[in-house]
């Protein structure tokens, strides 16, 4: 077992029990707080309360997680690997499938694969060699450590931002220039914990760069580089200047284009291998929906 421990903050003040723990990051999800609630590991200053208890500002909640929950169950890979030797990979993710699983909940995730695939190293063993990570509904190239040695080393290149990690949005709307750079932190909005944004008591550096590629009718199609890796930062960024990515439910107009998701694709990864020092350069095409989401954006 491992133990959640948080204060209420201001801005929750007044919500839900289970809205407050779902908003959690190592919860996640509403299913999920409520399973916990009903095992009765949560409590509020001390005390079991139920689900549907409000709470105050600075009230301080303990969750008790139980590491079997979550625990990485092998599978067969069926995910595509673009690049591999022994140090490291890179696999192509689908849209719908989560990295790595959310407290307190059992269900297929790519950890699964990579597990069988020989990917290792990290502190975490729910997150094995896993050094980045991409939205469940964000589909594209990952980049992975089949060692501790090679997590330490990809990470650190993270950190020196010599990986290379681009993506390819189609945002509704016309930027007013043909390339830009968006530097503005990032974290936890004060109002919806469930939602990152500039508004934040908890910012964190965030640095966003963008190229248009194609503009048409109502939308267009950027070329995003990342200098930073902030949870949603791309669609949190975009938003912010009036370029919310298509589809995307939570920070732009869910259906745009009839997708299902939000357009955004990482379709390149770049760095030198930390052990050969060879290019080590990686891209994917667009997933046919995507692909079909683009027609219909060009009225073709």
């Amino acid at each position: 077992m491992r133990t959640l421990r948080f204060s209420v903050a201001e801005a929750e003040a007044g919500w839900r029990l289970d809205r407050v723990l779902a908003a959690r990051d190592e919860i996640a999800s509403r299913s999920v707080a409520e399973r916990l609630l009903r095992d009765r590991v949560v409590l509020v200053d001390g005390a079991i309360r139920p689900k549907s208890h409000k709470l105050e500002a600075g009230s301080v909640v303990e969750v008790e997680l139980p590491e079997a929950a979550t625990a990485i169950e092998p599978e067969p890979a069926s995910v595509p690997v673009l690049f591999e030797d022994e140090h490291l990979l890179v696999v192509e993710k689908p849209s719908g499938l989560s990295v790595h699983p959310g407290a307190g909940e059992r269900r297929r995730t790519l950890a699964d694969q990579l597990v069988s695939l020989g990917a290792g190293g990290g502190s975490d063993p729910e997150r094995p060699g896993i050094v980045h990570r991409l939205d469940r509904d964000t589909s594209g190239v990952l980049l992975v450590a089949r060692s501790e040695r090679a997590h330490g080393a990809l990470q650190e290149a993270i950190r020196r931002r010599k990986v290379e990690r681009r993506y390819l949005a189609l945002v509704r709307g016309r930027p007013g220039s043909r390339a830009g750079r968006i530097d503005a932190p990032i974290g936890r909005d004060r109002r919806d914990p469930t939602r990152r944004s500039l508004d934040t008591d908890e910012p964190r550096e965030a640095v966003t760069h963008f190229e248009v590629l194609e503009t048409v009718r109502e939308h267009a199609l950027l070329d995003v580089r990342l200098e930073t890796g902030r949870t949603h930062q791309i669609r949190v960024h975009l938003a912010a200047i009036d370029l919310p990515v298509a589809g995307d439910a939570q920070y732009g107009v869910r259906g745009d284009l009839g997708l299902e998701r939000q357009f955004l694709h990482a379709y390149r990864l770049r760095l030198e291998h930390p052990f050969t020092g060879a290019d080590v350069d990686v891209t994917s095409p667009l997933p046919p929906d995507l692909e079909e989401a683009l027609v219909l954006a060009r009225g073709e």
